[in-house]
């Protein structure tokens, strides 16, 4: 049995399965985490969606554009790709998609590694340990208020956590860091606009930053979301999945037994 991790589907359905195909993946042995995104940009939302539900061993955490289709779908709005989600059954997708984690922790029995999965990371001012419980504590609410919390989730601020924080501030800016991350400042302040690989003044990737919980040789941070980057981090203990399948190039896996990688180009 082995464990992969996919990087960001976007509805390339085709390029998913060829990757399924290329792991020579065995739907009654091994497991399959996605690290989000697996909807939107892309031609075939619906078939990758209807595939993940049908397969009780594939999982994922939530990425923002997941997000975005939990939100069109609580106020049954058609938009753009996602038309086709919207108007199939689109109560079966919610139920199954509300209730996926933003924070997955995989301790791998063979080589003793732990991975933290996340769609975009995990700031260095958060032990993993905190990460996990506040991703717990943001997905709870979501079960438990879905349509308010999907209502005010949009918005870039605040920009920069604090203990103290509470309700919306407090929800908005850990689904900010888990989901949208790329570059931060002094105190983990995020720069929401920059997609690139340049960063404004005062500001790195947020892997730049040094933290003892990043030190840790048998820990390994693993995410999508920054397709700019091209799984390029300068740091073995980091790893993007997010190649940018959508966008032309390749469709990533991670086997954990072995931190190999596995490649597919786009169609």
């Amino acid at each position: 049995m082995s464990t992969y991790v996919i990087g960001d589907i976007h509805g390339c359905f085709d390029q998913f399965v060829d990757l399924l195909n290329k792991i020579n993946y065995k739907k009654d042995e091994d497991k399959i985490i996605l690290v989000g995104d697996l909807v939107n940009r892309g031609p075939d939302s619906l078939s990758v969606l209807n595939y993940c539900m049908a397969d009780s061993n594939i999982t994922t955490v939530l990425g923002n554009h997941d997000l975005y289709l939990l939100y069109l779908l609580s106020i049954n709005k058609a938009k753009g790709k996602l038309k086709e989600v919207i108007k199939s059954d689109n109560n079966k997708i919610f139920e199954w998609l509300i209730k996926k984690p933003f924070f997955i922790e995989f301790f791998e029995q063979s080589s003793k590694n732990t991975f933290y999965i996340t769609h975009a990371g995990i700031p260095e001012i958060w032990s993993p340990s905190k990460a996990k419980k506040l991703a717990s504590e943001t997905s709870s609410m979501l079960k438990k208020e879905p349509s308010k919390m999907l209502e005010m989730m949009w918005g870039d601020e605040p920009n920069r956590w604090e203990d103290k924080l509470d309700g919306q501030d407090r929800y908005r800016i850990i689904i900010n860091y888990l989901t949208r991350m790329r570059f931060v400042g002094d105190n983990c302040t995020l720069d929401m606009k920059n997609k690139g690989l340049k960063p404004s003044r005062g500001y790195k990737p947020w892997f730049n930053y040094k933290s003892k919980s990043h030190e840790k040789n048998k820990e390994y941070y693993i995410f999508g979301h920054w397709a700019a980057l091209n799984g390029r981090t300068r740091n073995d203990h980091f790893i993007g999945l997010d190649t940018g399948c959508v966008w032309g190039n390749k469709l990533t896996a991670i086997r954990l037994e072995d931190k190999k990688l596995f490649q597919v180009e786009a169609k």
